[in-house]
């Protein structure tokens, strides 16, 4: 039996629910949903009188990111809108040259394909190395070479779930002179994040997944170094070094990570990515990962039990995080899809399969009633 500590009361979901999307919208917890009505209530009767109050909660929502990425500085800390954005700050700010070339997977979620495949019109090379072998931390390694400028990889793949050794390709990337870019979003949240550790020069992952946040709010980090060889592409008042002086006309961008932020912040959106937050700092990283962990090894076993089921997730503990993708035999992937959403199984068609995703929450009943229902899908569907 999985223990479930006093973690129901966050999610007071309906009780045929059973929700395994985390990996790509989860839903928040109580106290998010409860800050965004007091923000609401608060707008309604005041409006923006205690705007000052609002700044200083924006700077709380830095340092808590900050600590969950155990990033060096607050400084280091960009809030944005969503992965993409953030990558696109690094696409199109560093100074590329024909023949530069970029590394990435042949696994990546579109995020971190289409915005280098966009500067192939400045002759900069996208190689997109194969994952299936026994050790792609070793492929990648050895896809860097003189021209290779930049490896962008995702921590986590959001098809097979295959979690790699981040570490190591920090340490590969210092050796060979190349930048090394991050998308944390299948992990931040899910395990715990150092991007001290992995020596890494950018980092960015959305609120919506695994933080439990809204979607339309992310973080950016990105380290000092890296900061100023980035050209900025947006402008705007809040990216200022002397923030708030409206009428001074010599501006210079700010020093800090708030340079990639040009204008007015999404203050509702950072009142309940901050109350999320604060649930996962609360229990702990790595508390949330070994609970997350207990249920995935449990997912595993019982879908191990089941001569129907192919597991295409990896089965080693160092190479999963929170996603399990598997297929039916002889039965059709969108029939069973189908069949589980009507049958209230909240989950996704990723990776050649059935993707489920819970989170460190996730009551064992969830589990076991999505089993049963996958076990009915398999009986009222067919190849």
């Amino acid at each position: 039996m999985l223990h479930q500590p006093l973690w129901d009361a966050e999610f007071p979901q309906l009780n045929q629910l059973c929700y395994l999307n985390h990996a790509a919208v989860a839903p928040w917890p109580k106290r998010a949903a409860e800050a965004v009505s007091a923000f609401a209530r608060e707008n309604l009767v005041q409006g923006a009188r205690d705007y000052p109050r609002w700044s200083q909660a924006e700077k709380h929502l830095r340092r808590q990111l900050q600590s969950l990425l155990n990033a060096a500085s607050v400084d280091d800390i960009a809030l944005v809108k969503n992965t993409s954005e953030a990558l696109s700050f690094v696409a199109m700010g560093l100074d590329w040259q024909a023949g530069d070339e970029i590394v990435i997977s042949d696994q990546e979620f579109p995020s971190n394909r289409i915005v280098w495949e966009a500067l192939a019109p400045q002759g900069v090379r996208l190689n997109q190395v194969s994952l299936d072998s026994p050790d792609p931390e070793a492929a990648l390694i050895s896809a860097l070479g003189p021209d290779t400028r930049l490896l962008s990889i995702s921590s986590v793949q959001y098809g097979s779930g295959l979690r790699l050794d981040l570490e190591r390709l920090g340490r590969a990337c210092r050796e060979h002179g190349v930048l090394f870019c991050v998308d944390a979003i299948q992990s931040l949240g899910a395990l715990p994040f150092d991007v001290q550790a992995i020596d890494c020069d950018f980092a960015m992952a959305d609120g919506h997944k695994w933080l439990l946040g809204p979607e339309g709010l992310g973080v950016f980090y990105c380290r000092a170094p890296a900061r100023e060889q980035l050209r900025l592409t947006q402008f705007g008042w809040h990216m200022v070094e002397a923030l708030g002086d409206y009428d001074r006309e010599d501006w210079q961008p700010a020093s800090s990570a708030r340079r990639f932020e040009p204008g007015s912040p999404n203050m509702l959106a950072q009142q309940a990515l901050s109350a999320s937050l604060s649930l996962l700092l609360d229990v702990g990283m790595e508390q949330v990962a070994l609970a997350l962990e207990q249920r995935i090894e449990y997912l595993l076993e019982q879908l191990r039990q089941r001569p129907f089921i192919e597991l295409l997730s990896p089965s080693e503990p160092a190479r999963r995080a929170g996603i399990v993708t598997f297929r039916l035999h002889e039965r059709n992937q969108a029939a069973v899809f189908e069949q589980l959403r009507k049958a209230d199984v909240v989950c996704a068609q990723r990776g050649g399969g059935i993707r489920w995703s819970p989170h460190f929450y996730t009551p064992q009943r969830v589990l076991d009633q999505a089993l049963m229902r996958l076990d009915e899908a398999y009986r009222l569907t067919q190849a």
